[in-house]
């Protein structure tokens, strides 16, 4: 027998030790204090290169340098901001300021009294507040425990984020509109997309804004957690895909029967970096940081900056962003861009559209050193040998060139300046196309008869043929220019003919890694499916159906999905050439027992702000009380409703229905904000369809107490299983009977790719900051990469935001 099953067999031979269940909490404890007071114990906040590099490059300004490390070597503060398109932002900021934030000042922890948070100056409606809280503190202080909690709650039902103050930087300096085109080329975790999505939907009253969001990265695996971030928000106009964004493809689009190529208004340029302007958060950074980091990223930056500024549309403006402090990811990498550019780019002015925010201007002079601590001034001092590893690009242009950059418009935010972490913006405009999309197409020196073939398209034949870089920016080769010049010429292999289906690229064109999707599939005018649907819904002709998509070929189709026209576009010309991890969002769940209701699907709370502008049947108006009911009783009778809403159900057959509250604006007092939920008209009952931390939410818009201490006696369970009602504001749920005509209270099944947060499952141990705080080479740390999928799928608790770009 081998020495690991002997071990095993002796281990079961072992007598079991009983415990009560208050030992059981306190070995609980005992073990996550061990675990908060060893994880970076042995790392000493100290590393000397990185002090002799930055102070010769005087990046600080003179005498701030001891501010400077000071700060660095301090925990980093926590940050919230409120998502702002919301019709409830201003509810839930009432609630902050007048519940929780007062709450937190009579607090002291370790012996430090708690200052009040304060909002973040720069940010516009007061919607991000900076504290001089650690998330460590936050998450280990029982005195903390409700103000934790309500983050988690609202956190994972899209209300809140938790984001460093600085990576909220670069959406604001995008400045978007609900039309525009946006490109989030290196896009997780989520955080900036999140914010992305939130300015597209500025206007709540327009369900489908004409500008999406297309949110990219090169690792499969963040990629789902990119997927479970931005689903929070429900939109229909956001599409996950998978990349690598140096050589992400050019899209096509229809325009009036004739392909286009797809020219972003917006672009977000956030690329992989050496990090150590996350020192603050990511102490591991302090041991591993050398100059050899930023020279092996400095040409992949390049190659992403380059890309983007070619499918960015001209007058559309790109921010590049790292979250280092070092010239050679940061200037180095604009300088480069600016030269090669030719004039077709320029650095914008956005120091008037961040008042409040402290900054430093980009420096004109930098040396390179190398990570055994040798200068160079110039390329030419550069020996031979170092070539490979130290680029002309690296170095500054002459003074002449450089004065033209206008390199000072850059932004280097210090972290003791406004208690943040480091972080580099730049914004670029684009004044024409680039050089190398002037010169003379291939397609015009082939023979008529060839270019006969193609249509010409708004003067951008050369960019629909041309679709590559110069050979040194690494992008697609030569058999992608015919690949691309064949979609065009031959209608016949257009995916758009296709029955709707959009499935994965095929292989043998593009080599594909990580999971297998599965295809979008658009509903085709015929299909006999929706006219049920549109009946028993009274769902308006102006709907559009041709939207609505599931994600299989074969067999029932359990959910249905909806996008905006321009994504169905997107979808529609590129499948070859893209891959989709996700988009849409769900409004209709396949119900097996609702046909006899009349109609076989039921709505989905998850869209159901996108389809209520369109459902004029099966609408009961609720008052307050109405909703508390609903929120806090699992199958509540009619008896315990309101006359008036007993009165308006009398005559609604059974089914799926919609339950809307309208604010009262003669009562100031009351909740303010509109309220649309998801219900289930029963025979002798009515039940709601939210989730569990949506039913939290709304409650606590409405001032009910929905928290309360744990139990000094708990073994082993999730903080937020732990959340009960305050029993004197609702009455007990477990004396209500269930309806037996009510379906099962879910929003997804075991096959459905997307699962929304109401079906994971509450018994994720930890939350999944766990999993992105610390990454190398694109995977998470104590996490074998195969299981990552699972964990987003199982896990229901917070996900804090972690910005950081480490090497991949």
């Amino acid at each position: 027998m081998g020495r690991k099953n002997r071990r095993n067999r002796r281990k079961d031979q072992r007598p079991a030790v009983q415990r009560t269940p208050a030992e059981e909490e306190e070995r609980r404890r005992a073990r996550e204090q061990a675990a908060w007071d060893g994880g970076y114990a042995e790392i000493v906040k100290e590393n000397k290169l990185f002090e002799h590099y930055y102070q010769e490059l005087k990046i600080v300004p003179e005498g701030e340098w001891e501010q400077f490390m000071s700060a660095l070597r301090e925990p980093l503060p926590a940050t919230i901001r409120i998502t702002g398109y919301k019709s409830h932002a201003k509810e839930i900021l009432h609630c902050l300021k007048e519940k929780y934030f007062k709450e937190l000042q009579d607090i002291e922890v370790d012996g430090q009294k708690i200052e009040a948070p304060q909002p973040l100056s720069w940010y516009p409606d007061e919607l991000a507040w900076h504290t001089n809280l650690s998330r460590k503190i936050i998450r280990k202080s029982p005195d903390l425990e409700k103000f934790h909690q309500f983050l988690i709650s609202e956190t994972e039902s899209g209300n809140i984020s938790r984001q460093e103050a600085v990576s909220m930087i670069p959406p604001v300096l995008l400045s978007v509109q609900p039309h525009h085109k946006i490109l989030d080329m290196c896009a997780a975790p989520g955080s900036k997309t999140k914010q992305l999505i939130e300015m597209l939907h500025a206007d709540m009253d327009v369900p489908f804004p004409e500008g999406f969001v297309i949110a990219n990265d090169v690792d499969n695996k963040r990629c789902y957690l990119l997927v479970h971030q931005a689903k929070r928000l429900s939109s229909p106009c956001v599409m996950v895909v998978n990349h690598d964004a140096s050589s992400i493809p050019r899209l096509l689009v229809e325009n009036n029967g004739a392909k286009e190529v797809l020219y972003y208004d917006r672009i977000l340029c956030d690329v992989p970096c050496s990090g150590d302007g996350t020192m603050r958060k990511n102490i591991d950074v302090w041991k591993k940081w050398t100059t050899l980091n930023s020279l092996q990223l400095h040409g992949l930056q390049i190659r992403i900056a380059t890309r983007g500024v070619e499918q960015l549309a001209e007058g559309g403006r790109m921010v590049y962003s790292t979250c280092s402090l070092n010239p050679i990811e940061d200037e180095a990498v604009i300088s480069s861009l600016l030269e090669k550019s030719e004039g077709s780019l320029e650095l914008a002015d956005v120091s008037s559209e961040i008042p409040g925010l402290k900054w430093m201007p980009g420096i004109t002079h930098w040396k390179v050193m190398t990570k055994e601590g040798q200068w160079f001034d110039k390329w030419e001092d550069v020996p031979t040998s170092r070539h490979t590893q130290i680029r002309p690009t690296m170095f500054p242009c002459d003074e002449e060139k450089i004065k033209g950059m206008n390199l000072h418009r850059c932004l280097r935010i210090l972290p003791h300046h406004q208690n943040t972490g480091g972080f580099f913006v730049a914004v670029l405009i684009k004044k024409a196309p680039m050089p190398w999309n002037r010169r003379q197409p291939k397609l015009l020196r082939r023979p008529p008869t060839v270019a006969a073939s193609v249509p010409v398209v708004n003067d951008a034949v050369e960019d629909v043929t041309e679709t590559t870089d110069e050979p040194a920016a690494g992008t697609d080769n030569a058999t992608n220019k015919d690949q691309s010049l064949k979609s065009c010429s031959n209608p016949t292999t257009d995916s758009t003919n296709k029955d709707n289906v959009c499935g994965p690229p095929p292989s043998k064109k593009m080599k594909l890694f990580g999971f297998k999707e599965d295809p979008f599939v658009f509903l085709s005018d015929a299909d006999p499916i929706f006219p049920p649907i549109m009946k028993f819904y009274g769902l308006s002709s102006s709907f559009p159906k041709t939207n609505l998509l599931t994600r299989t070929q074969e067999g029932k189709k359990k959910q249905l999905y909806v996008v905006s026209k321009e994504l169905r576009n997107v979808l529609l010309n590129n499948s070859e050439k893209m891959k989709v991890i996700n988009t849409g969002v769900k409004v209709l769940c396949r119900n097996n027992d609702g046909e006899q209701y009349g109609c076989a699907y039921r709505l989905a709370q998850e869209g159901i702000y996108t389809l209520y502008p369109f459902i004029s049947s099966r609408i009961v108006t609720v008052c307050v009380e109405d909703i508390k009911v609903l929120l806090t009783q699992e199958n509540p009778f009619l008896s315990k409703f309101s006359s008036q809403t007993q009165k308006q159900t009398k005559d609604i057959d059974m089914g799926s229905i919609v339950l809307k509250f309208e604010p009262d604006p003669q009562k100031p007092d009351t909740l303010q904000c509109p309220i649309v939920l998801v219900g289930w008209r029963g025979k002798t009952s009515i039940r709601s369809f939210v989730p569990k931390n949506e039913r939290l939410h709304y409650l606590r818009m409405m001032g009910v107490e929905v928290f309360k201490e744990k139990k000094e006696n708990s073994r082993n369970t999730n903080p937020e299983s732990e959340v009960i009602l305050d029993q004197t504001e609702v009455e007990d749920m477990d004396c209500v009977k269930k309806d037996k005509n009510m379906p099962e209270n879910k929003d997804c099944d075991a096959n459905d790719t997307d699962e929304e947060g109401s079906c994971m499952s509450a018994a994720a141990s930890d939350c999944l900051e766990e999993f992105i705080t610390d990454k190398e080479g694109g995977s998470f740390t104590g996490v074998k990469q195969e299981k990552v999928p699972a964990i987003l799928e199982e896990s229901n608790m917070d996900c804090p935001e972690s910005d950081s770009k480490e090497q991949r």
